[in-house]
């Protein structure tokens, strides 16, 4: 979805809608880009500052708690969080009856909020009503240690909540395929789309399943992409093509005695 730049409270009512329409639509699990609630093309701490939700009153993520609880649903959703003077690119996992879960980006680009942001220190991959599922954002997945560490931990389900601008087309395409089928878990991508304050996204948000096909894709405007996933399917990481003859493994057959850097 397209997002409004530092306008909570339409950022809000638009997430809020969304949830709504998708309970009606039979889903389970909604996901939202990054930074979905505040924008995130800003020039200066300050304007970072100002935009950015505050991890000590985070009324706005309660509310969205609470309309969870009340759908049965779960949401997880990107925004700017500000913890005291430090400044994070966070994103939410909401599941009625649970506490919320906060992921905050562990590799940051020089762009936009994370120019301005601290890097997150943890990989967490959390149990939920859905499987097991592990969120990063954005650029954290072009690092194929993030993944693979959340598959190892046993992730079903990767989340990426993105701001894909024009030039990450790669990452959109190629990379978020690559990085289910390696690892033989379920990737969902969601990137907004829209111009925001110079820079345009490219959308191409994608469901995956862990095999690597692709089960939805987007094109550059705004749509909802739904698919049925069984998570239990990613926790088989042996493909057998032909038993006893042809059969592959993504975790078994590494050579950790070679993977080192002098």
């Amino acid at each position: 979805m397209d997002v409004f730049f530092g306008k909570l409270p339409a950022n809000m009512s638009r997430v809020t809608r969304h949830l709504n329409t998708l309970k009606g639509q039979g889903v389970d699990l909604a996901v939202f880009p990054e930074a979905a609630l505040t924008g995130y093309c800003v020039d200066s701490v300050d304007e970072a500052r100002r935009i950015a939700i505050d991890a000590d009153n985070p009324a706005a993520l309660d509310e969205l708690r609470k309309l969870c609880d009340k759908l049965d649903m779960g949401a997880i959703i990107g925004f700017a969080e500000k913890d005291g003077d430090d400044l994070y690119n966070s994103a939410v996992l909401l599941e009625p009856g649970k506490p919320m879960r906060i992921y905050r980006k562990t590799h940051l680009p020089f762009l936009g909020l994370d120019r301005f942001t601290k890097v997150g220190n943890d990989l967490p991959v959390w149990n939920t009503r859905w499987g097991r599922i592990g969120v990063l954002i954005c650029f954290d997945l072009r690092f194929p240690e993030a993944c693979r560490t959340l598959a190892l931990n046993g992730a079903d389900l990767i989340v990426l909540p993105t701001n894909w601008p024009e030039g990450a087309e790669a990452s959109a395409e190629h990379i978020s395929i690559a990085r289910a089928s390696e690892n033989k878990v379920f990737v969902v991508t969601c990137n907004r789309v829209g111009v925001e304050n110079g820079f345009r996204f490219i959308g191409k948000s994608k469901i995956i399943h862990a095999s690597g096909r692709v089960l939805a894709a987007a094109e550059a405007f705004e749509v909802i992409l739904v698919a049925e996933l069984d998570t239990s399917e990613a926790r088989q990481k042996r493909t057998v093509n032909i038993p006893g003859k042809y059969e592959t493994d993504v975790f078994e057959p590494r050579r950790l005695d070679l993977y080192h850097c002098d």
